[in-house]
């Protein structure tokens, strides 16, 4: 049944009670791929809370640069949070219908956070240019209050075009089908469905797409960039080789964030070389295992936080043998 309600301009827009999401039918042994995300939720609320417990209950870490990997870290909760469990319980019931608002909600909430992602690949990216191009400025220009400005400003902007990008949802009217061909109530996939004209929902679409994924991977190459001309300007290999161990974990998550992303836009949409069952595929196992690795890459790389980690488990260790 499909309810009808009148806009401004006296049109009618019909919505529906909601949309049924089938992306991996397709597949005949999904359930292991189902298994596997089970795993990957748990290690991804695991050590990301971990990551977090560490960094707050140790005010030595209380440093811009713990900052931008706390926010790295909330980010990626919520954003395996937003499909996952949905996923596994549509597996788990047959039940692959969303609620319209449900579905509106996953979408705000996906596309808000798969962007405060990317950008916070681009905070931790300008947090090594200071500490490497600017040594001495270091902590007059990268300070906790600007810091916390930076991570503020992208928070606002993510979330507020996650708003307007869900809001004009609601103009379209859906008269015909309401299958969307996803792993979750997908902006493009649904709003395709639309009787109306989504011209604009297109446009938002693509834009985003470009600005929010192109633009912050742009800034990590030129801060890259800028790095690599100051570590040649070094005169010792051992001090080049030391800032530039400090970057290698930064690195490792851009690549495993970015290059999937773009191999699968790349070849997906415009080589047309991977078919939209598998797309669809590829595109969930790409949003969901950066969130996964990000901590424990952190955990394992950054000397900081492995110490605090290791100190944690001892002294939980010792009061367990106490008892």
């Amino acid at each position: 049944m499909f309810l009808p309600r009148t806009v401004s301009n006296g049109s009618i827009i019909i919505h529906p009670p909601g949309f049924y999401v089938v992306g991996f039918e397709v597949f005949p042994h999904i359930r292991f791929y189902f298994i596997f995300l089970a795993f990957v939720y748990v290690v991804t609320v695991f050590f990301n809370c971990l990551l977090i417990y560490v960094i707050v209950s140790n005010r030595c870490l209380h440093a811009p640069k713990f900052l931008a990997v706390v926010n790295l870290a909330v980010i990626d909760m919520v954003l395996n949070s937003t499909t996952i469990p949905s996923m596994i319980k549509t597996f788990l019931l047959k039940d692959n219908f969303f609620p319209f608002n449900i579905c509106l909600l996953q979408m705000f909430v996906y596309y808000s956070f798969i962007t405060l992602e990317s950008y916070a690949l681009a905070i931790l990216a300008y947090d090594r240019l200071i500490a490497i191009c600017f040594p001495l400025q270091q902590n007059s220009i990268n300070t906790l209050r600007s810091m916390s400005c930076i991570v503020a400003v992208t928070w606002s902007y993510s979330l507020g075009l996650g708003a307007f990008s869900t809001g004009i949802m609601t103009r379209l009217s859906f008269c015909k089908s309401v299958t969307v061909r996803s792993y979750f109530c997908d902006y493009a996939p649904t709003f395709r469905l639309a009787c109306n004209d989504y011209t604009l929902h297109w446009a938002v679409s693509s834009t985003a797409s470009v600005v929010n994924l192109v633009a912050p991977f742009t800034f990590i190459l030129l801060t890259y960039a800028a790095i690599l001309v100051t570590l040649f300007l070094m005169k010792s290999v051992n001090s080049r080789m030391k800032a530039l161990s400090t970057c290698v974990e930064h690195l490792v998550l851009v690549a495993i964030f970015y290059i999937p992303l773009f191999t699968i836009f790349i070849l997906g949409f415009y080589v047309r070389l991977i078919d939209a069952d598998q797309r669809v595929l590829s595109l969930s196992l790409a949003s969901c295992i950066p969130p996964c690795v990000n901590p424990i890459v952190y955990s394992l790389k950054t000397k900081e936080i492995k110490i605090r980690a290791v100190a944690l488990i001892r002294k939980n260790k010792i009061k367990g043998t106490t008892f």
